[in-house]
């Protein structure tokens, strides 16, 4: 029979005869002496013994003071403290007492059939099993707790229960859940404490009879179980075959562990915590999840959430952020992967359902500082214009300002009118950003560091402060409008007579789409015979540069607004524009214009500009003349170009547009290389130094073109994620027009979806063709992992 003797709230279990219980008692006053020093020194007060009468009536104590009891409590820990000063570890050649050495106490016993054992099952795993026949040499055949026969090798065997014979393997199950009763990892402390004392190690059996008073096997193997899996008090000194022998670890040392083990487990109690903060934040309605700002508000949680995200973005900063993130994505049974990071952080509410992972991963700043944007406001308040007293005033001049229909920032318009010789001329204005902002000045920083601004379709970045760049910069309807005028009179082949370039005043008459813009076109009013005059212009332009070896690249162009991005289900705004639209071809051919003008300009003035090009004359469009115009062409055309080069000291020939030079000059306030060939030109204009020479301004260039990439990947990226949701909720009956461009490979065709601007790729049947149209549907679409599906109709 097993008795079960509580002590000081541990359960000992021992057989009725425990010679060792006394001992026990004994350190367990000693803790409870320990446990009186804690209380008394924070201010805690009490009877250790029980109150009794004094003859003069009042209540005391046992003839012991609390004093003397304190005395000898510190007396005890003094004690103790010396004893333990003199605890060595033992090694391997150690006598223990009596004079027994090490190997004497490891007795290794031999296996034999229907003996219960414990063996390694795997690195994680160690069950329990039954011996049941020899299987080879060495191997033996068992059967274990789950009821699996298999071979293992005497390595694996980490335990042979002793005194156990012809165990039945039925009752394996049972052996277990006495053991798991029995089993007190607090047992472990006070026998720490005694073998600590005497400096002495100990083998399974030799606990099993100290802490239960009993070698019987199941004793045995809850004494075997707890050293085995102790990580605080006792480490393996030797183990030979299935038997291990254990030593007492020092104070010290069990101080750190017990110190790092209340750690660790603070902390999985901190991330369990939180994973249940997740699980309920995962479990609420979309509209009743928490705002981001409540995630961070909380440092430890922060740093999680922190971590995570970092995880999702592939923006560690450290190896803690990176296990962090690890164990919150395991306890919470998903995989260590960035989508699993994305989506948990999505389903949290912590990310938006559309949340720009390009955006979030290029770190790129939304908004402008509170010091730029009180720089903006005091240019606006001081409203000085430099260039006042050397302006021309065309406020005479019928102005066409004709851009996108949510254009906010308007650089560029239009004017002509047809000489008495039968000639055009036709007049570029240019908004004159660099009338408030300088080069070098915290504005000019500022838009350096953007390069360009950021056109999106869930949201606009402006290179300059939107308040600056509309109120300040931009060309408005019926307003009074600095400008930068590029003047140009052309021949009647197309070809620049005579040009000009000054600071100016205008009065824009007219705001209007690409859309509005074709339609008084082909209404061809007589009213609007500026605007006849000026398509006049672009034809007699494009003729001219075609002439001159340009290769037209004219393709569908995608533009999407969306309106409501944050929302699980965003209203979606498709459009697409043909480039080959008269109005898009008029604003093209009169920006193209504008640039030769001020390439040569440059070039005869000697003015450092950055001076774009495009070797591109040695293409043969004749090997291109098979396939039909438009996307097809200019597909085939395209992948055979160079990238554009720069010179900064003369213009070099632009091939591809047919000019002999090319400076981008009309987006000041949206694009920085243009503000820069501003401030250069502007510079010439007044009469004043060029605020950079060609090699400053090569370097400058140089860091605008690399944030110019940047915000041209975002936007390529985030363009290609609203199309791919875009067709995602269409239904998926409906099929889309699609152009075959070329083969990949095999029957794998590179197609052109025409209604919605999208190059992807399709296996089609045989006897397509490249220039053939075809009709696809969308089998899936996952914007997400930019995964597109497409599947050829056949009628």
């Amino acid at each position: 029979m097993m008795a079960v003797r509580a002590v000081n709230g541990c359960c000992i279990f021992r057989s009725a005869s425990s010679p060792c219980l006394s001992n026990f008692r004994c350190r367990l006053h000693r803790i409870r002496s320990l446990q009186y020093k804690k209380y008394s020194k924070s201010g805690f007060s009490s009877s250790v013994f029980g109150p009794e009468q004094h003859d003069n009536g009042y209540v005391g104590h046992r003839n012991c003071s609390v004093h003397n009891l304190v005395e000898s409590v510190m007396e005890e820990l003094e004690a103790l403290r010396r004893r333990t000063k003199r605890i060595r570890v033992s090694n391997r050649i150690e006598l223990l007492s009596g004079g027994e050495l090490l190997e004497d106490k490891l007795v290794k016993q031999e296996l034999r059939e229907g003996m219960l054992l414990e063996f390694k099952k795997d690195s994680e795993r160690v069950l329990l099993a039954v011996a049941q026949r020899p299987d080879g040499k060495k191997n033996w055949m068992v059967y274990d707790q789950n009821g699996v026969t298999s071979s293992i090798r005497p390595q694996q065997i980490t335990y042979i229960v002793p005194g156990v014979e012809s165990f039945d393997h039925t009752q394996i199950s049972e052996f277990i859940r006495k053991a798991q009763e029995n089993m007190d990892p607090t047992l472990l402390e006070f026998a720490w404490i005694e073998l600590l004392e005497k400096n002495k190690s100990v083998t399974a059996g030799e606990l099993s009879e100290m802490i239960f008073g009993s070698a019987e096997p199941l004793e045995s193997y809850c004494a075997h179980h707890l050293l085995s899996q102790d990580e605080i008090y006792f480490s393996m000194l030797e183990r030979k075959g299935s038997y291990s022998l254990y030593a007492p670890r020092p104070t010290t040392q069990v101080n750190e562990l017990l110190r790092q083990k209340l750690a660790k487990e603070a902390a999985e109690k901190d991330l369990r915590e939180f994973t249940q903060l997740l699980a309920s934040a995962k479990a609420m309605h979309p509209h009743d999840k928490l705002p981001k700002s409540s995630w961070v508000a909380e440092e430890r949680i922060q740093y999680r959430i922190k971590s995570l995200e970092a995880y999702a973005l592939d923006a560690l900063m450290n190896d803690d952020q990176k296990r962090t993130a690890g164990m919150i994505l395991k306890a919470m049974g998903l995989a260590k992967t960035a989508s699993s990071a994305i989506n948990l952080l999505i389903d949290i509410g912590y990310f938006p359902v559309h949340v720009n992972l390009e955006l979030l991963k290029l770190n790129f700043r939304t908004e402008h500082t509170e010091e730029i944007v009180a720089a903006a406001e005091k240019l606006l308040s001081e409203s000085r214009d430099v260039d006042k007293m050397n302006r021309k005033d065309l406020t005479h001049l019928k102005v066409y300002a004709i851009d996108v229909d949510e254009a906010d920032e308007l650089d560029d318009a239009l004017s002509a009118t047809r000489l008495q010789d039968g000639r055009i001329r036709v007049w570029i204005h240019v908004a004159d950003p660099t009338s408030l902002v300088q080069p070098r000045s915290i504005l000019d920083k500022e838009a350096l560091s953007r390069g360009t601004s950021v056109f999106l379709p869930t949201a606009t970045y402006p290179m300059f402060p939107e308040k600056l760049a509309m109120e300040g910069m931009s060309l408005k309807q019926g307003k009074l409008c600095n400008a930068v005028t590029v003047s140009v009179i052309l021949h009647s082949d197309g070809s620049i007579a005579e040009y000009s370039v000054h600071n100016t005043i205008i009065r824009p008459t007219y705001m209007l789409t690409y859309e509005s813009a074709s339609e008084l076109l082909h209404l061809n009013l007589e009213e609007e015979a500026e605007l006849k005059i000026l398509s006049e212009a672009a034809a007699l332009r494009l003729r001219w540069r075609r002439q001159q070896g340009a290769i037209d690249t004219a393709t569908l162009e995608t533009r999407i607004k969306v309106a409501n991005p944050d929302d699980p289900e965003p209203q979606i705004n498709l459009y697409v524009e043909n480039q080959a639209d008269p109005a898009m071809r008029l604003v093209s051919e009169m920006m193209i214009l504008c640039g030769e003008v001020i390439a040569t300009f440059g070039s005869c003035n000697n003015i450092p500009l950055p001076y774009r090009g495009q070797p591109q004359s040695n293409i043969d469009l004749s090997a291109f003349s098979h396939l039909p115009e438009g996307p097809v062409r200019s597909s085939a055309i395209v992948k055979v170009m160079r990238a554009a080069e720069l010179d900064f000291r003369k213009p070099i020939r632009h091939g591809v547009l047919g000019i002999p030079g090319y400076v981008q000059f009309t987006s000041p306030i949206r694009r920085y290389m243009d503000l820069l060939a501003h401030y250069q030109v502007k510079a010439f204009l007044r009469g004043d130094t060029m605020p950079y020479s060609s090699d400053q301004l090569e370097g400058v260039a140089s860091i605008a073109n690399m944030h110019f990439k940047l915000a041209k990947k975002l936007f390529n990226v985030s363009l290609r994620y609203w199309i791919l949701e875009y067709l995602k909720r269409q239904p998926k009956e409906k099929s889309f027009r699609a152009l075959v461009l070329r083969f990949i490979k095999d029957r794998t065709a590179s197609l052109f979806l025409m209604e919605v601007g999208l190059q992807a790729s399709a296996w089609v049947s045989v006897g397509v063709q490249i220039g053939d149209e075809i009709e696809v549907r969308v089998e899936d679409s996952r914007p997400r992992e930019d995964l597109l599906s497409l599947r050829e109709v056949n009628n």
